[in-house]
Order: structure tokens, then sequence, then C-alpha cells
């Protein structure tokens, strides 16, 4: 499975962006996904997980009632939207997929895609 992520960018702090992951190979609709996030000197962080159902959903305390995670599995997608973005949400993006279900919010994931910045400005 190879993941493709997009839609990050520059925006200032309250501000909005989607994130997007593109699952392509395998049966990738049968993949749980998530996203983590890695910001200059700092260790890669959980931010949130989706089983591949769509029915479960898990969020890092830290975004909680700000990013929503969503998929398509149709479009064979994963979306992230993150809303009233503050600077501490300023790090890459890497979109995240397993079979597994044990491993949800663990950073054990079998596939990463390559990361896509996000930078908010105070």
């Amino acid at each position: 499975v190879q993941l493709q992520a997009s839609g990050g960018g520059l925006v200032q702090a309250g501000g909005s962006l989607r994130l997007s992951c593109a699952a392509y190979g395998g049966t990738s609709n049968v993949y749980n996904m998530g996203w983590f996030r890695q910001a200059p000197a700092k260790e890669r962080e959980f931010v949130a997980a989706i089983n591949w159902s769509g029915g479960n959903k898990y969020y890092a305390d830290y975004v909680k009632g700000r990013f929503t995670i969503s998929r398509d599995n149709a479009k064979n997608t994963v979306y992230l939207q993150m809303n009233s973005l503050i600077p501490a949400d300023t790090a890459v993006y890497y979109c995240v997929a397993d079979s597994r279900t044990s491993i949800l919010v663990s950073d054990e994931y079998t596939y990463w895609g390559r990361g896509t910045q996000v930078t908010v400005s105070s």
C-alpha cells in the first residue's frame, strides 16, 4: 500500500486546513488508517485514527474537539479536518495504514506516507 498525503500549507492561528491521504495498491479500503505528526526537535506523536469501516475514531487529547478524521472508502482516501489551529500544531503530518486493529493508537503502523507540512503562524 502506498500513501500520498496532501493539503498541508501555511495558515494563521485560528484557521483551518483539510489534509487528504490517498491509498494506492492492495485492498486499501480494509485498512485502518490514521495520522501522526512530528514537529522540529520533537518526537513523533499520534494525532487521530479511524478503523476500516469508519465506525470507530480515536483522537489525541490535544486535538479533540478541533480535528475530525473521516474516510471515503470508495475513493480509498482518509481526511483530517483541522479547525482552530494553533502554532503548536505546526509539524509534518504523516498518513499511516495497517490491517491490524490492535495498533490503532500506537506508532506500529506498517505503512507510512511521506508527510505534508503544516505551519500555523501566530
